[in-house]
Parts: structure tokens; sequence; C-alpha cells
């Protein structure tokens, strides 16, 4: 096609001034991580979605000295959905041993951890050492505080995590933990192909993020991620005068437990080294000792209520303990199964 260059010039000049001031704003405003729910139902490919038509459930049960119980079977097991009982599909004893491990370590380097950065790095690496089996497990290292940054994807070499985590030198402005766990959750575990892990290693606190606490366990119970937390509120107890460890005194704390047992973990609060490696022996056991079961929901409608999860055994046993997500919210999601 031939232009008349005379007609054509002028509105190719107004086309560049309207263009180019939008081009500059776009170059100099960096997005903030991305961390706000999505609208339920919009998937931009469908035809690589696969949405949840089953429900899995990674199951510890313990005793009242808090060890893990084995031998138990299907017929051991009630499932309640919403107060109504479902029918377990599939179960295994053996989870620990036939899937690999998919964990996610988040390390928090805000300002209040500037004093226990030391402390923040020893306890990831301890973590990945005795937690993880060399070339099953996979592991992911990452940072959050203003920004969230990924230091190293999933890998089984430890030198490359070792490498990852000694790397950290600095601080950041704010603490964006429940950014950083929507984030990990929604782009890295829901396509692990195995058992789903996340490890926070935080004092708690949040002051940046766009997603809240209830987001950050919506998604983890979604993707099926299990959260342990490791606070580090106290840090070296010597370092921190008038902080007990081991004890659960404000919001910040009782939000980390919350964050932890609603998706079927832990939270661990300690000051000193050896205590964590007893918290870290004591994650590494219940991985291994778990029940995984699967049912398909009678109620199996999408419309995007919370349905609360109820595992009781079938015999009243009052001196075990029976552990796992208390629900989910029926959004359809695509995640690997």
């Amino acid at each position: 096609m031939k232009l008349n260059f005379p007609t054509f010039f002028p509105q190719l000049l107004l086309l560049v001034f309207f263009a180019f001031p939008a081009f500059v704003q776009a170059q100099q405003k960096a997005p903030k991580p991305s961390a706000t729910p999505p609208v339920a139902g919009d998937q931009t490919d469908q035809s690589e979605t696969i949405f949840i038509r089953r429900v899995r459930l990674p199951i510890t049960v313990v005793d009242k000295k808090g060890q893990f119980v084995p031998g138990l079977t299907k017929n051991d097991f009630v499932i309640l959905e919403d107060k109504v009982r479902q029918e377990i599909e599939t179960f295994s004893d053996d989870l620990g041993q036939s899937l690999p491990v998919f964990v996610a370590v988040l390390m928090d380097t805000s300002p209040s951890t500037a004093g226990k950065l030391k402390f923040e790095q020893e306890s990831a690496m301890n973590f990945i050492y005795t937690v993880t089996r060399a070339r099953k497990d996979q592991v992911l290292f990452a940072t959050f505080d203003h920004e969230i940054n990924l230091r190293q994807d999933f890998t089984n070499k430890q030198e490359l995590l070792d490498r990852a985590v000694s790397a950290v030198k600095q601080t950041g402005t704010q603490t964006a933990l429940y950014d950083a766990v929507w984030q990990f959750c929604d782009e890295k575990l829901r396509t692990a192909a195995g058992r789903r892990v996340m490890v926070v290693i935080t004092d708690g606190e949040d002051t940046f993020s766009r997603a809240d606490i209830r987001d950050a366990i919506s998604i983890a119970q979604r993707t099926e991620t299990t959260i342990f937390a490791i606070s580090t509120k106290a840090g070296f107890i010597s370092t921190v005068p008038g902080v007990e460890a081991g004890s659960v005194k404000d919001k910040k704390d009782r939000d980390l437990t919350t964050l932890a047992e609603e998706t079927g973990g832990v939270a661990f609060f300690t000051g000193d080294m050896l205590s964590l490696e007893r918290a870290f022996n004591k994650i590494s056991k219940e991985l291994r000792a778990q029940y995984l079961v699967t049912y398909k929901p009678i109620n199996d409608r999408y419309d995007g209520n919370f349905r609360k999860i109820d595992v009781k055994l079938a015999e009243n046993r009052k001196d075990l303990k029976v552990r796992t997500k208390n629900g989910y919210t029926a959004i359809a999601d695509s995640v690997r199964p």
C-alpha cells in the first residue's frame, strides 16, 4: 500500500506524541509483586487448566507425648466436610517415601530482622540439611522485605542453596510476608509434582502486603501447601533481652500460629539453634509419617464458599490428636494432582 507522506506524517507525529509519555511511565513504574487473589474461574488458557475435583489431605496423628502414630488404615479415619461425611477414595501411609517433597523456604529480610540475619541464615541452611533428602526432595529459597526475591528456584543441589542463602547481605525497608506466601504458593507450589511444603522464617509481622492473612491461608489451602513457621522474634536469647523463647505473646505470634495451623502445619517459637534443630527434626519426621487421603466432595459446586474440614478417628481415641488443614475455599482452580 502506498502512503501519502505529507498526509501521513502529521498523524505519525501525533501518535508518537501521545504514546511516548505512556511508554516512559511504564518504564519508570515497576509493578509490585502480584498477590491479589484472582477472580474465581478467570483462566486465560482453559486448554491447560485442570480443575480440582478431589481434595487431598496430608494427615498427622500424634499421641499425648507428641509421638507420631503409624499403622492406621483407611477405616480408622472419618472425613467430614461441612459436617457431611465424605467417602475416602484413596489412602496412603507411605507418603514420605513415595512422593518427593517440594519445600519453599522463605526468609524475612525486613528491618526488624537486621540483628538476626545470621541467625536466620543458619536456620534456613540447617532446615535444608535436616529435612530434605539428597537427590529426591527439591528446595526453593526466597527472601521477602519490601520486595520479594527468588534467590534459588527448586533444586536438589545443596551447594546452590548454600550459595543463595549465604549471598543475602542486606535487609529491606518493609515486610511483605503475606504477599510472599501468596506468590510462591500460586506461582511455584501449585505445579509441584509431590508433597508441597512452605517454611517461613520470620518474626511474624507484616507491614507491606496487599494480601492479608486470610488470602495467604486460602491460597495455601487451595494449592495443598502445608506451612511451617519458624519465629525469629527472639533470635539468640542473649541478643534480645526480655523475650521468652517458646512463647506466644502478641498478635503477630498468634497470626503466625494461625497461618501454620489452618494449613496443617505448626509454628515454632524458639531462641537458640539447639531447640531449632529439634523443631527441624520434628518437621522431618512428620513429613515421613503422614497419611495421605483423597476424597471427592459430595458438594462439588464451586460457589466460592469456605468448606470446613474435620478429620476424626473412627474410634473416639482421646489419647490421639489429628491434624490437617481446616478447610478450603470452593473456587475452580488449577493445581497439579
